[in-house]
């Protein structure tokens, strides 16, 4: 089940491709739109981890985010915080490109970039040259502000030369990581190659051209002529096992991001394929074309009975039509096939929740919950669904306190501190009191950090 949330975090840096870094720290004070999907985020999780593993670095899938942006990009974040553009996962021809466009960020990963970028970004704050560079930033996407930027900088444009070629730098380092990391995966270079050019066709389509002045990347065509020179008597394979996947997922995404009725066009070219009906039963439920629709998703799982990513789309489109008790059934079938995966714990726990539910069914919802919390302590949607749980078992007590955590991860302090001397007024059990007032802590500390 795929979920749309909004991200906000510190020191964006990094950018892979088409992004600058200036213009990231825009998108941080922005936030970002991601994306959640277990299906998509399982398969991520086979192609990053090895090349995590190959460069001596720990794997959390937490640290692994989905971006809604069409556009052919990809970052990483304080925290090691990997990020992926929808329009990479899309664009990309096979796993090979994306694992190449993964294993460049691995290597600012591995060569430390995000820290030292902070302490070259300090010392421009020192000079006063940061905002200055901000304010360029849209110019320089926009094609040719390199006169204007140098300008406006005046005589103290030096120490900002110093700051990109330091970046470029940075960039033909990760690059060349990339290229080991690919080789010591029996992975080609040959990919990262091939989606560089896709970069180089989409800037010269959109009238971009890249100049040598006051950027943080090296030539595109330059990149090119490297991996160029890398996958000369290469013969490690462009394929993976994974391909097949990855081409589901990719059509998932279409179905779920693009307009329905232009996907259900594509998709019916295809429909004797299993992977389009997946795309094609999304796109008509978005088209609010629910016959066509619900007739898929039950051809789905009759031709793969053992896939709970059927089932969960099928509890999906129940939920969402109102056909609870049967949504129940559809989301229990998906939850036997694959109870760790936190989207069908999730759908499950709400069907139940939605039926009216009695004192033990309350308890199954709260126990599915409280496996996903213990998990992703951060997981908004979750927390609030416990409290609902524990409100229908009647537990007012927990359900003050778990409301309280849904509201402390949005920073609604002042809110979660009211819920949780509400929690407190109905004397909780000692264990509970313990979680109360280790929130309370938390909420103290993360107020003496706010501005």
């Amino acid at each position: 089940m795929l979920h749309l949330y909004r991200f906000l975090s510190k020191g964006l840096a990094a950018a892979f491709l088409l992004l600058p870094f200036f213009f990231s720290n825009s998108v941080q004070a922005e936030g970002l739109n991601l994306i959640t999907d277990e299906e998509t985020e399982v398969l991520l999780e086979k192609i990053i981890k090895p090349l995590m593993q190959k460069a001596g670095q720990p794997y959390y899938r937490s640290h692994i985010h989905i971006v809604n942006d069409d556009s052919l990009n990809a970052f990483v974040a304080d925290g090691n915080h990997l990020f992926i553009h929808t329009g990479t996962l899309i664009q990309a021809d096979n796993v090979n490109e994306l694992a190449g466009v993964i294993a460049h960020e691995i290597g600012h990963i591995k060569g430390g970039h995000i820290l030292r970028q902070k302490l070259e970004i300090r010392e421009l704050n020192n000079l006063s040259l940061l905002s200055a560079a901000l304010a360029g930033a849209a110019g320089i996407l926009s094609g040719r502000a390199d006169a204007a930027f140098a300008i406006m900088l005046g005589g103290q444009s030096s120490a900002l030369n110093k700051f990109v070629h330091y970046r470029a730098n940075e960039e033909r380092a990760a690059d060349e990581t990339a290229v080991k990391l690919l080789k010591a995966t029996g992975q080609s270079p040959k990919g990262i190659r091939n989606f560089m050019k896709k970069i180089a066709k989409q800037n010269q389509m959109s009238g971009r051209e890249e100049t040598p002045y006051f950027r943080t990347h090296p030539l595109t065509p330059e990149r090119i002529a490297f991996f160029e020179k890398a996958s000369e008597n290469n013969k490690l394979p462009t394929t993976s096992k994974y391909d097949g996947d990855f081409k589901r997922a990719q059509i998932k995404l279409k179905a779920y991001l693009n307009d329905p009725k232009a996907m259900i066009n594509e998709l019916k070219k295809c429909a004797d394929k299993t992977d389009c009906q997946y795309g094609l039963a999304i796109a008509y439920f978005r088209d609010l074309q629910f016959r066509h629709a619900f007739a898929l998703a039950d051809k789905l799982v009759g031709q793969e009975p053992n896939n709970p990513y059927f089932y969960e789309i099928k509890g999906q489109m129940e939920m969402e039509n109102g056909q609870v008790k049967k949504a129940k059934n559809s989301y229990a079938q998906a939850y036997g096939l694959a109870p760790q995966v936190s989207d069908i714990k999730f759908g499950y726990a709400f069907a139940l929740l939605e039926d009216n539910p009695d004192t033990p069914t309350a308890q199954k919802a709260i126990e599915l919950l409280n496996t996903i919390t213990l998990k992703e302590k951060n997981n908004f949607q979750a927390w609030t669904m416990l409290a609902k749980a524990y409100g229908a078992k009647g537990d007012m007590a927990r359900a003050n306190w778990a409301a309280a955590e849904s509201l402390a991860i949005i920073g609604n302090w002042e809110a979660a501190e009211r819920k949780l001397k509400e929690a407190e007024k109905l004397s909780p059990a000692p264990q509970l009191k313990i979680k109360i007032d280790d929130l309370k802590e938390r909420i103290k500390q993360e107020k003496k950090k706010a501005p």
